[in-house]
This record gives C-alpha cells, structure tokens and sequence, in this order.
C-alpha cells in the first residue's frame, strides 16, 4: 500500500514506552482494590475529573492529590494518589524507538502526550537514569505535543489540530499511533489514519502497510 502520508504520531506511554496501566494494575493488587478501578474513576466525568484537569494543567498537583483521592471515596475505595502516580512510568521500547529512528528522515515525527507536571521529564519519570534515557528518546522527534503545556488533551480535537498546525500538514496526511481507542476515535473522525497499538510487533506491521514500505532499519 502506499500512501500520501506526510507525518507519523506516536503517542509515548503504551506505544514508544510499556503501557502505563501496567501501573495501574500493580498498585490495584497490591492495594486490594478491584481490578481496572483506577481505569473506572477515569472514565467517570472524563472532561472534568481529576486526572483529565491535571493533564490540561488547570490544577495544582496537591490539589490533584486531593481531588483524585476524594474521587475515589466516592466510590467506596482508598488510594494513596501520589504512590498511583509514582507506578505509571514505563519502559522504553527498543522496537519501537528503532521504528522512529527509521522513519524521521522521511516524515515528520511527532510525540503526542498526555502529562502532568509531576515527576521527571515529560514521561513523569520516576529516576534521574530513566528520564534521561526518555529525554533521549524525545530529542529523536521533530515536535513534542504535552497536553500539560497546550491546554488540551487527548482525545480532544483541539489537541490534535494543535498537533496538526505545528507539523504543518493536514489531519489526512497524519498517521497516528495509540493504545487507546477513545484517542484513536477523535483522531479517525479528523481523518487521520489510526493504528491502536496493542502489541507493538503487530502496530508495526500495520505501520508498515500503511507507508508501504518497511518501518525498520535496514
């Protein structure tokens, strides 16, 4: 297949990094808390909570403390909000930094990323050794996009044509890359084509019929 494709988007948790609801899960068992409760608050008032207030920077992290674990009250649980956010940081995946490395001579690469302003670098990084190897990772891309600097998160449109207007192209000329479909929907809905990232062999092959041609290094 080829393509007209002019940009590729790579969000960084769950696609350049392991998933951050791997986090989630862990702290979940160690707590004694019902498996995807932490997933559940999220999804409740997705616009206003906590979780999507904070990845817009509208509030402190204190009170994203506080807000969050009164969420979570509500729901009959307690959690201790900043050990939640001490487990999301990921790992970096080497297959698929090798794909950006390939790509960003020929496209123009961008890191799309809901964040906080908590912890180390853009990833939240947990360690000093963990957020250079990310800001590393980083450098390789043309554009980094942080929903904590714009004002606006994934999957909100504003977010993407901000996406769009600094990489200069169009929502058709995008490739977007996610491991969560609600991100994914808004994007598809613009016109950009959309890979969910489940297992990142199988995102890369897909990528790979997408440009119509290899995505790995030679």
């Amino acid at each position: 297949m080829t393509s007209d494709v002019r940009a590729v988007l790579f969000d960084l948790g769950g696609v350049i990094l392991s998933s951050p609801i791997d986090g989630f899960l862990a702290y979940e068992a160690e707590a004694g808390l019902p498996r995807g409760f932490l997933q559940g608050l999220n999804v409740r008032d997705p616009d206003t909570n906590a979780w999507a207030r904070m990845e817009r920077g509208e509030i402190s992290e204190d009170e994203f403390y506080a807000r969050f674990e009164a969420e979570a009250r509500a729901e009959g649980r307690a959690i201790d909000a900043r050990e939640v956010l001490r487990r999301l940081t990921g790992r970096v995946r080497p297959e698929m930094v090798a794909v950006l490395r390939t790509l960003r001579a020929r496209y123009t690469t961008l890191c799309v990323t809901n964040n906080m302003r908590i912890g180390l670098g853009t990833a939240m990084a947990s360690s000093p050794e963990l957020a250079a190897e990310i800001a590393d990772v980083l450098a390789l891309f043309a554009h980094v996009v942080e929903s904590c600097k714009i004002g606006a998160r994934k999957p909100e449109r504003r977010f993407f044509e901000h996406a769009c207007r600094i990489a200069g192209v169009g929502p058709e000329a995008c490739v977007f890359l996610d491991d969560l479909g609600t991100n994914l929907k808004t994007a598809r809905a613009m016109g950009m084509t959309t890979i969910k990232v489940a297992a990142p062999g199988a995102a890369i092959e897909e990528l790979e019929r997408v440009l119509g041609h290899s995505a790995r290094p030679a």
